[in-house]
């Protein structure tokens, strides 16, 4: 998708911005939002410029403000207002849910800067993202209970592993608006920082990684780090690891890693996550919906 009407992409020094971009709307998520952002992703996880990926919201009031519940064209909010034989349907996916299974499978490092609002899917969808940051302006929400409805974007699954079951089951049962402070203090974000500073220290990070690091050791450890963590004993990890550094022991990132430790220099490593890969990776299925 060459060009896009509900989100700004921008390639710099390694680092892409995708940025919300419905500033009139607060930057409310529309299906068009969704699709733009999953085509974003294709293009960037192609892309072996860039090596980090920071994801905020245009004007200074919003991150993301929730679903727009006056949707595009009408209908239901929320979902499709088809009505469908089977819950299998394609047309009964949540929409929030498409997008964070995207960001899941990203061969990049994921970083928010959330810069206000975010609340619903503008919350949710920051949790398939690897590391959050917050203006101190920023505002969260998992509010569907409020709504009538559930948590959305395979949140069930995201938000207990990073803050823990009993927090994330508060936040959700009674759908309050909680502060950046709170949020950090819960082990939502890393860090709260002035409105002005905010972009500069998700840069800062996302170069940090881009300077230093090996876009297929990321990858791999990226992949690493979200699968196994649910995996039923250390074992499943034992196997991927010992499998990854024997191959990547014997490849041109290790070898210049450690000459460029040994020669005392910025290293400059070769490989490329769109050629290089380990061989048996992916080592998972996809799953479908069923």
């Amino acid at each position: 998708m060459s060009q896009y009407t509900q989100i700004i992409v921008e390639k710099s020094d390694g680092i892409a911005t995708i940025t919300l971009n419905r500033p009139e709307k607060m930057n409310a998520y529309t299906r068009t939002m969704g699709e733009e952002i999953i085509a974003a992703m294709d293009d960037i996880d192609a892309d072996d410029a860039v090596r980090a990926v920071i994801f905020t919201g245009s004007g200074e009031k919003a991150f993301c403000a929730g679903a727009d519940l006056t949707p595009e064209g009408g209908g239901q909010v929320f979902s499709s207002g088809d009505t469908v034989d089977t819950l299998s349907d394609p047309r009964v996916r949540d929409g929030g849910g498409l997008l964070t299974l995207r960001l899941f499978e990203s061969r990049k490092p994921l970083i928010s800067a959330c810069n206000g609002v975010a609340v619903g899917v503008g919350a949710t969808m920051q949790l398939a993202m690897d590391i959050r940051l917050a203006s101190s302006t920023a505002r969260y929400g998992f509010v569907f209970a409020r709504r009538g409805i559930v948590p959305e974007a395979a949140s069930s699954w995201f938000l207990p592993r990073i803050v823990g079951i009993s927090q994330a089951l508060e936040w959700c049962y009674t759908g309050r608006i909680f502060d950046a402070e709170e949020a950090r203090a819960g082990g939502l974000v890393r860090s709260v920082h002035a409105p002005d500073d905010l972009l500069h220290a998700a840069q800062s990070l996302a170069r940090e990684i881009a300077e230093n690091t090996s876009a297929i050791s990321v990858a791999m450890t990226r992949a690493m780090m979200w699968r196994l963590a649910a995996a039923d004993h250390p074992m499943e990890a034992h196997k991927i690891d010992s499998r990854a550094i024997y191959r990547l022991s014997r490849g041109a990132d290790a070898k210049e890693g450690i000459a460029s430790f040994l020669e005392k220099r910025a290293p400059m490593y070769p490989g490329k996550v769109s050629a290089d890969m380990p061989d048996f990776y992916p080592w998972w299925d996809e799953r479908p919906y069923e």
